[in-house]
């Protein structure tokens, strides 16, 4: 039998799974992410009720009326596809005509009153054989010719409206396609387990794939960094938009704006909410506070049948150009492999670790084609862990260190004085507003815990950490009330005791 994974058809035997199809295609599929799958294209035509036909001076969109008799609905879903590349027979101030096919519509001489974007079958000079589409453009009588029993009024002019007005008889049909929204695909999909049969003509769906926008450099990072699993989680769904919001908070900088259509990406730049992604499923006037990260070009019946607390399997290419955390020969076989010339920086050596990478964004770096890696001694890696016990300190300690957004962070030393056995780190106190109490040492602090001190203090979101322990005061000097405790130093130790004020501790996360 043949199916389609992605859109690629291939042939099973009877009886193969969706599992089958994966690894028959090696299609991207992450376990645990939604699965999507289409009887095939009749079934999701059978659930369209747009149209848009293509033309020199446009596209005209149509919609099928709720209320048209059946079988006119039915000739145009079985039809519509001959009406490509005809020719426009005829334009007035009242009307414009587009044919002929031959039907089996039975004429009559009955005369009707039509409304300006009606969408009519007419039965030209009262034959089957010279069936047209006529748009009205106003209000009129007429004789059509129209299929006995009714007005042959099947569809209303939704969209192209100036396209019609301009159209002559040198004009004709470009190409006429279903307009695929949200609702076709969710009537005719369904989300299944691998285990699930497959039958033909079944359209199997794994996984999204984003082309980024080269325009929104900060926006396509953001997007890069919340999708690093492999998996885009769905926050929020609605019928307008699905919403990925792991990344809430980080402020960017206001990019390319554009109209939000269908399939688009964007990132809220400003105002409740910010740091939002949205991939949306239908199409919504631009915003200043939403900048474009990309479109879907693969996937969409993904985006339309997902719902709340739902992951997707998603791919974006380009791929992610990040050469922090790799030696510097890593990076540079990493960085040819994308095409693009390495400059090495700080220690050069190829054992060296990269700590920083400019440009910063992957957009910038594929435009130049040339990154610069500055690289540090192994041993002047911090590598911390984080408890779960804390989970406020650790989105704050995240946002200001980096680590939110790419594999290494960086603290820079505040206060460092030989002897008192502590190192304290600068914090920020607009993003440490609302760190609440919690997780406080218990009966002493332990060496190599980090920690920060919350709102009941006066320096709220300072970060320290002790070299020993202590049975009274926390890593940043507070009493244990104000000293929430969020992770521990469990690699460079005997280097942190070196740091002086000023300079700046790499960290990254085991």
């Amino acid at each position: 039998m043949k199916v389609q994974v992605n859109g690629d058809e291939i042939e099973l035997t009877s009886g193969s799974t969706i599992r089958d199809a994966i690894e028959a295609t090696q299609a991207p599929y992450l376990p645990g992410s939604v699965l999507g799958v289409v009887k095939g294209r009749e079934e999701v035509e059978r659930h369209v009720n747009k149209y848009r036909l293509k033309t020199p001076q446009g596209s005209i969109i149509l919609e099928l009326l709720k209320e048209a008799p059946p079988e006119l609905v039915d000739l145009w879903k079985k039809r519509y596809h001959d009406f490509s590349g005809l020719r426009v027979r005829w334009t007035t101030s009242k009307e414009a005509s587009v044919g002929p096919v031959i039907t089996d519509l039975e004429p009559s001489h009955d005369e009707y009153t039509y409304q300006r974007w009606d969408v009519i079958f007419s039965l030209s000079g009262f034959t089957a054989d010279a069936t047209h589409i006529i748009f009205c453009k106003d209000k009129h009588e007429a004789v059509y010719g129209a299929p006995k029993g009714n007005d042959g009024v099947f569809a209303r002019v939704v969209g192209g409206k100036r396209t019609i007005m301009k159209l002559s008889d040198d004009d004709h049909v470009l190409e006429v396609t279903p307009v695929v929204e949200r609702r076709s695909i969710v009537k005719s999909a369904a989300i299944i387990d691998l285990e699930t049969e497959l039958s033909e003509g079944n359209q199997v769906f794994t996984y999204l794939q984003v082309e980024p926008e080269p325009k929104s450099p900060q926006s396509v990072e953001h997007f890069y960094a919340l999708s690093e699993s492999g998996k885009l989680g769905v926050d929020y769904d609605s019928n307008s938009f699905l919403g990925s919001y792991s990344l809430q908070g980080i402020k960017r900088d206001i990019e390319w704006i554009d109209k939000r259509k269908r399939g688009t990406v964007t990132l809220r730049n400003q105002g409740k909410g910010m740091g939002r992604v949205y991939i949306y499923r239908e199409d919504r006037v631009s915003t200043p506070s939403h900048n474009m990260v990309g479109k879907v070009v693969k996937g969409m019946e993904l985006v339309d049948i997902a719902r709340y607390s739902d992951e997707v399997t998603l791919r974006i290419k380009p791929e992610r150009i990040m050469t922090l955390a790799m030696t510097q020969i890593e990076a540079e076989e990493f960085l040819s492999d994308h095409g693009v010339k390495q400059v090495r920086s700080g220690l050069e050596d190829d054992e060296a670790l990269v700590v920083r990478q400019e440009p910063n964004y992957t957009m910038q770096i594929i435009e130049k084609g040339e990154a610069t890696t500055y690289g540090v001694r192994n041993e002047d890696m911090v590598e911390i862990e984080l408890y779960d016990e804390a989970p406020r300190s650790i989105w704050y300690f995240q946002k200001i260190t980096g680590l939110l957004d790419a594999p290494v962070g960086s603290l820079k030393v505040s206060f460092a004085f030989p002897g008192m056995d502590l190192l304290m780190f600068q914090g920020d106190s607009r993003e440490a507003r609302g760190l609440i109490p919690e997780n406080p040492p218990q009966g002493q602090t332990r060496a190599w815990e980090i920690g920060l001190t919350n709102m009941s203090r006066r320096h709220i979101g300072m970060l320290g950490i002790r070299f020993e322990d202590h049975d009274e005061f926390g890593p940043t000097g507070e009493p244990f009330q104000g000293t929430n405790i969020l992770g521990k130093v469990i690699k460079g130790m005997d280097n942190l005791k070196k740091f002086k004020e000023g300079e700046t501790v790499y960290v990254r996360r085991r």
